[in-house]
């Protein structure tokens, strides 16, 4: 039988090894380590879409400076909530972030029961970009602006019908709060998706719809479409001659699209900083901005404290919409 030394040694041999293998994976070690392997960047989308196309080009410019592959992951469904419970669910090592946008702060909105936390299943990264909402009417609307249209919507209560992509959608919470700070009567009608809402907007069928501005810009080129204002903070670089809502006569309105990365809860802090510092850099490419543009969007170089707390804001913000006007998810 061993002696006593013998045992003693043993068991010390043991406990570096043991010591040596809860190191292997402290947080620590993974970030000095990360990445090794390529990073999965999931899309809760389908592709082709704005949220694809943005990603793709940010995953691109990000994957140089990573020193590996940016893969995109496409898991559309549930209004973007399907690929968020996916990374929300995942190891967090790095090496599963996430788009999240307008949408994901909607859903969180509306649903007090979801399969993930938006606050505390995630850590946001930073935001990539934002775009101006765009408020477009039928040409034969006899109105030039916002004061207009609110005017003659006073003048006609519940005779005005405004299109979104669906009940509970961003665009749908952004008209709602333009009803209610303008204080007018107009009256709902969703669709399932933009290209629906904007053929029967050019139609006649409805009469107003608040979208994105590379889904209406052709149409307001053309004609088929009037452009009133749009709705972020300040004007829009691409239509700089078009006011904001806010100055256009509903004081302190403030709507927009924007896209931004989180990972899991508890990855690294070293690694998401890394993330966030490569993120920056990307959104500062002439080129990548350029591209943007083609999606009506801007980079941003909004980083993980206040893109944090931006999506805090957004969510209550959301939230106190649509209990004041008794939204509910479909």
């Amino acid at each position: 039988m061993p002696n006593a030394k013998t045992r003693l040694t043993t068991a010390l041999s043991w406990g570096i090894v043991f010591a040596m293998t809860c190191s292997a994976f402290s947080p620590s070690l993974l970030a000095q380590t990360w990445p090794a392997k390529p990073i999965r960047f999931v899309v809760p989308y389908p592709p082709g879409g704005s949220n694809d196309v943005l990603s793709r080009l940010t995953a691109q410019a990000m994957s140089s400076g990573l020193g590996q592959p940016v893969v995109i992951d496409n898991r559309g469904g549930a209004g973007g909530m399907i690929g968020a419970d996916n990374v929300a669910k995942s190891p967090p090592d790095g090496y599963s972030i996430v788009n999240v946008q307008a949408s994901f702060t909607a859903n969180a909105a509306l649903r007090t029961k979801m399969a993930y936390d938006p606050i505390t299943d995630f850590t946001y990264v930073g935001m990539m970009a934002r775009g101006p909402l765009l408020a477009v009417v039928h040409p034969s609307l006899p109105v030039k602006s916002i004061r207009d249209l609110i005017t003659l919507a006073k003048a006609r209560p519940g005779q005005i019908n405004y299109g979104s992509t669906g009940t509970g959608g961003h665009n749908h919470l952004a008209t709602e709060l333009f009803r209610r700070m303008a204080q007018i009567n107009i009256v709902h009608v969703p669709y399932k998706g933009v290209a629906p809402a904007l053929t029967d907007l050019i139609g006649g069928h409805t009469q107003m719809v608040m979208t994105s501005l590379p889904s209406a810009m052709n149409h307001v080129q053309s004609g088929r479409l009037k452009a009133l204002a749009v709705g972020s903070e300040q004007r829009s670089s691409f239509m700089p001659n078009l006011p904001t809502i806010s100055e256009a006569g509903v004081s302190g309105y403030m709507a927009e699209f924007w896209w931004g990365i989180a990972v899991p809860a508890k990855t690294p802090i070293e690694i998401v900083n890394r993330l966030g510092s490569e993120l920056s850099k990307a959104m500062q490419s002439p080129d990548l901005k350029q591209k943007f543009a083609a999606e009506g969007a801007e980079p941003s170089n909004m980083g993980r404290e206040p893109f944090t707390q931006f999506v805090r804001n957004e969510i209550t913000r959301w939230r106190k919409v649509a209990q004041e006007t008794g939204i509910k998810p479909e």
